[in-house]
């Protein structure tokens, strides 16, 4: 079975390499907005859509004329008319389910264009010396994990004053054992996550740890003037703030959903709301600041790949309903020991709402070890895993 993932690594381009890095960017900046320019004016004019296969004719035209257009790869400039085409049906799907602000396509300002592709070879290829891109040059680049499977796209991105590419690979997924142990995850805040087992994950709250540095960079950001010199070297300084801030982050969701995956064989999530959630703004940084849905998309496509079962089990009443009787035990977000009237049980909120998640999945049973495991090992290849949104 064939499937596809990305490996991402870091770029040192020299000097003349970055300068033809900004300038392919600027060039594809000012494409895409062309592109949707021309979308919209036609669409004005004659009340009828501008094709890709229209645009990509007009761009043949316009390189007769042009000398700009010929400093970039020919496959690099059709990815910007792909580009484009992706946001308009991304564009009308959302008119037509009604979803929230449709968001028509918008333009692109200076600085806000941050990636370019090569489709496929021979715009680039990787060799010994390093990374061959058509019209940079050989790139170095830092390989810190072999690539497994056949290349077929390469992605050169942009992040603060940094650099990776991005290879698209396409390989044979090989099956593995899958354990048959089963957890119970509820996500939090104080802590980042409680198993049903009772193991506590702490939350590492990356974002506070570095709101001090933040805070004053962004305080020499607003002194600077607008278009100087200083103000764009400040905000490269801010932007690597936050990248270190999203690796962090990144880094930790990659090792714990690892972890979990090569523990379990079937996971059960809490269904969460993040995008309502974070409506509360007393909240929402604490929210963000977990990074909840980027850790269950992680958990999800490792869990697939390891051949596991991932299910999200609606957040209803797991906070509030008793793990052994079921009774349901009002408590506020201050309170965080359950305590049933009913049957006595007192548990920490989180670890009994964890069970809950769990007992609901109706797949896993307690053994004489007091562990969960499957009760029909045999099902895990039929189940299809759910991929978070």
């Amino acid at each position: 079975m064939l499937k596809t993932k990305t490996y991402k690594y870091r770029i040192y381009p020299t000097k003349e390499q970055l300068r033809l890095l900004e300038r392919t960017l600027e060039i594809c900046r000012i494409l895409y907005n062309s592109c949707l320019a021309d979308r919209r004016n036609h669409y004005r004019s004659t009340g009828k859509g501008l094709s890709r296969i229209r645009q990509q004719e007009i761009l043949r035209s316009d390189k007769k004329r042009i000398a700009a257009l010929h400093e970039v790869h020919s496959q690099v400039l059709q990815d910007v008319l792909f580009r484009v085409e992706r946001a308009f049906q991304a564009f009308f799907r959302r008119v037509k389910d009604r979803i929230g602000k449709a968001g028509y396509p918008r333009y692109k300002g200076e600085g806000q264009y941050d990636s370019i592709c090569y489709p496929q070879e021979p715009g680039f290829r990787l060799t010994a010396q390093g990374l061959q891109l058509s019209r940079i040059g050989t790139v170095k680049i830092r390989l810190h994990r072999r690539i497994d499977g056949t290349i077929k796209t390469c992605i050169i991105r942009r992040h603060a004053d940094t650099w990776h590419a991005c290879f698209t690979v396409e390989y044979e997924l090989v099956p593995i054992p899958v354990p048959r142990a089963a957890i119970g995850i509820d996500a939090g805040i104080r802590s980042f996550a409680v198993l049903s087992d009772g193991t506590v994950i702490d939350n590492p709250k990356h974002l506070k740890k570095s709101e001090k540095r933040l805070r004053k960079a962004q305080q020499r950001l607003s002194r600077r003037i607008k278009g100087s010199a200083n103000r764009r070297k400040t905000r490269k300084k801010v932007a690597r703030i936050h990248l270190r801030t999203r690796n962090q982050r990144a880094d930790f969701h990659h090792k714990m959903s690892r972890s979990l995956v090569n523990q379990y064989g079937f996971i059960a999530v809490e269904g969460l709301h993040i995008q309502g959630m974070v409506r509360n703004h007393h909240l929402a940084k604490s929210i963000s600041d977990a990074g909840w849905g980027q850790f269950f998309n992680f958990l999800a496509y490792k869990a697939e790949n390891a051949g596991c079962r991932l299910e999200r089990i609606p957040a209803r009443y797991t906070s509030i309903s008793c793990s052994a009787c079921g009774a349901r035990v009002d408590k506020s977000l201050s309170d965080r020991v359950h305590a049933c009237s009913s049957c006595g049980l007192v548990l920490d909120r989180d670890h009994n709402a964890a069970i809950n998640i769990l007992n609901r999945a109706g797949t896993a049973r307690i053994n004489a070890c007091g562990e969960a495991v499957l009760q029909d090992p045999s099902t895990m290849q039929e189940a299809v895993p759910v991929r978070a949104r």
